[in-house]
C-alpha cells in the first residue's frame, strides 16, 4: 500500500506525462483550485455489418424436396399425438370449449387456428371424388390441405369449390375452402367476417 506522499508524487507524476505542456506550477494551480478532468478518446469500433441470412427460393424448396413426406411415413398412426396436441391447442384457445361457450366465438378461434393435426372431412365438393374424404391435416398450403386418411393414403385436397367440416369435443365447425385461400401464416392476422355468402 502506497502512503501519502508516495500517491502525491505518483499523481504528479502521471499529470506530468498526460499535459506535458503545463509548468509545474500550473498544475499545482490546477490542483488547489479544481477537479482536474482528462480527456480520453478511445479508438472508434467499425461497426460489422451483419449478414442476413437468405433463405431458400421457392425452386430450391422444390428440389430439396423439403415439404415432401417420405412414403414410409405416409401412416395415420404416426400422425394421431398430433391430432392430440391439435385439440388440446383447440381446448386452451377456446378456453375449455365449455358448453355454454358461444358458437360464432369459437367459430372465429378456429377460422385463424393452425389446423395441422385437425380431423377433416369433405362434406361438399363441386367434385364428387373428393366427398367423404376424411383424414388428419399434416400441411396446409395457400390452396390445399395435404391429408392422410385412415387407410394411409395421402390426399392433395383443394379448398376451392369444397366444404370441410371438423369436430372436436362435440363442436362441429364447418370450412368453405373457397372463403380459406389463405397460408396459415396470413390467416391469424385476417379478419374474416362470419356472415356473408356460403355457396361453393
Amino acid at each position: 500500500p502506497q502512503g501519502s506522499e508516495e500517491a502525491k508524487a505518483f499523481v504528479h507524476a502521471f499529470l506530468k506525462r498526460s499535459m506535458p505542456k503545463m509548468k509545474d506550477e500550473e498544475i499545482q494551480d490546477m490542483l488547489t483550485r479544481k477537479a482536474v478532468v482528462l480527456e480520453h478518446y478511445p479508438p472508434k469500433k467499425m461497426k460489422q455489418k451483419r449478414k442476413k441470412t437468405k433463405g431458400f427460393t421457392a425452386k430450391q424448396r422444390r428440389e430439396l424436396r423439403l415439404f415432401e413426406i417420405e412414403p414410409e411415413q405416409q401412416r395415420y398412426a404416426i400422425f394421431l399425438p398430433l391430432h392430440e396436441l391439435w385439440k388440446q391447442y383447440i381446448r386452451d384457445l377456446c378456453h375449455g370449449l365449455k358448453p355454454d361457450a358461444q358458437p360464432h366465438m369459437i367459430q372465429g378461434k378456429l377460422l385463424k387456428a393452425d389446423l395441422h393435426g385437425a380431423i377433416v372431412t369433405v362434406t361438399k365438393s363441386k367434385c364428387p371424388s373428393y366427398v367423404g374424404i376424411t383424414g388428419i391435416i399434416l400441411q396446409e398450403f395457400k390452396h390445399v390441405f395435404k391429408i392422410i386418411t385412415k387407410e394411409d393414403k395421402l390426399k392433395v385436397v383443394p379448398k376451392l369449390n369444397n366444404v370441410f367440416s371438423l369436430e372436436i369435443d362435440g363442436f362441429i365447425s364447418y370450412i368453405y375452402g373457397s372463403k380459406f385461400l389463405l397460408r396459415a401464416s396470413e390467416r391469424s392476422a385476417k379478419k374474416f367476417k362470419l356472415k356473408g355468402t356460403i355457396d361453393l
